[in-house]
């Protein structure tokens, strides 16, 4: 019995699913990431065109006078700062010209000051000197009253070499914060030494000593009598040379300077010299006054501060 051959269909197999049929959600909003409604909003406003103007008369009008407004504004604040500009440059000028006018009269006086110091300090010395009696040579001499000339020893000091650095040891630890730096009480060591040595008369930097005078320190600097020195700092002193400057020395002064050379490197040389020039003292200080003899009226008046006056 002879059997029916296999029946073979033509159809077209059945599609593959898609791959990511399970994921139809996410499907959905990567295809259609804009919403329906903004998608006709954007196509209404597409079709009517791209300009923004208003589109009927009254709107128009509005934004004409909002326009107008701006401009009357802008154009009043304008105009009011071209007109204060001058005002405001015109009282600028004439501060500076009173800052100006008052500097100079400031200048003015501090000039007529030190006209009139220089007065009554060489009053001072003609008086001193007229009325010094027999030791008024001496007497000027020790109160700086006149320009001493004679022999005598030049001491130069100056900071070492490097004295920023600083470093330890007694200077340090006694209140110096450089070691190496020349501080006041070193001159006033040196100048104490020279004046035990036999100096007759001294000066730091041109600045005439006294016996009034005072070394102080400010700061960093040296004061000379209430004036800074800066170094090198040249000590003149006049007296016999060679013999000064031997016994200065021998000091318990100029040894304490040997050992600020040997130790902390602060240079130092003295040297004889045939002749040396000390100006007079920037000024003199009137301490006590005597009335003259056979003047009218008896005694004289306590002023309160060691001064007496007829």
């Amino acid at each position: 019995m002879s059997q029916q051959p296999p029946v073979r269909s033509t159809a077209s197999p059945p599609a593959r699913p898609r791959p990511d049929a399970s994921m139809s959600l996410l499907t959905n909003v990567m295809e259609h990431s804009l919403d329906d409604g903004y998608a006709e909003a954007a196509a209404r406003r597409g079709a009517a065109g791209t300009s923004r103007m208003p589109g009927t008369l009254r709107a128009k009008l509005g934004l004409a006078v909002g326009l107008v407004l701006a401009a009357i504004v802008v154009t009043v604040a304008a105009d009011k700062a071209r007109i204060s500009a001058p005002a405001l440059a015109k009282e600028r000028q004439k501060l500076i010209d009173r800052v100006e006018a008052e500097t100079a009269a400031a200048d003015d006086l501090e000039k007529q000051l030190d006209t009139l110091r220089d007065e009554v300090g060489e009053k001072q010395r003609q008086a001193l000197e007229k009325y010094g009696g027999a030791k008024a040579e001496l007497v000027a001499l020790l109160a700086g009253a006149t320009e001493v000339t004679g022999p005598g020893v030049q001491l130069v000091i100056d900071d070492a070499e490097g004295a920023d650095e600083g470093g330890g040891g007694p200077r340090e630890s006694s209140g110096f914060s450089d070691t190496g730096r020349v501080r006041d009480r070193d001159m006033q060591r040196v100048v104490n030494g020279l004046w035990q040595s036999g100096a007759e008369a001294i000066a730091v930097n041109g600045q005439r000593l006294t016996s009034l005078s005072a070394i102080r320190a400010a700061g960093d600097a040296i004061m000379v009598d209430n004036k800074p020195v800066v170094p090198p700092y040249t000590v003149l002193a006049v007296g016999d040379g060679e013999r000064l400057a031997s016994a200065f020395q021998e000091t318990a002064d100029g040894r304490y300077l040997q050992v600020l050379k040997s130790n902390y490197g602060i240079r130092a040389s003295i040297s004889a010299q045939d002749e040396v020039r000390l100006p007079v003292a920037p000024s003199l200080i009137v301490r006590t006054a005597e009335p003259k003899a056979g003047a009218t009226g008896t005694g004289g008046t306590d002023t309160g501060k060691g001064t007496r006056t007829s």
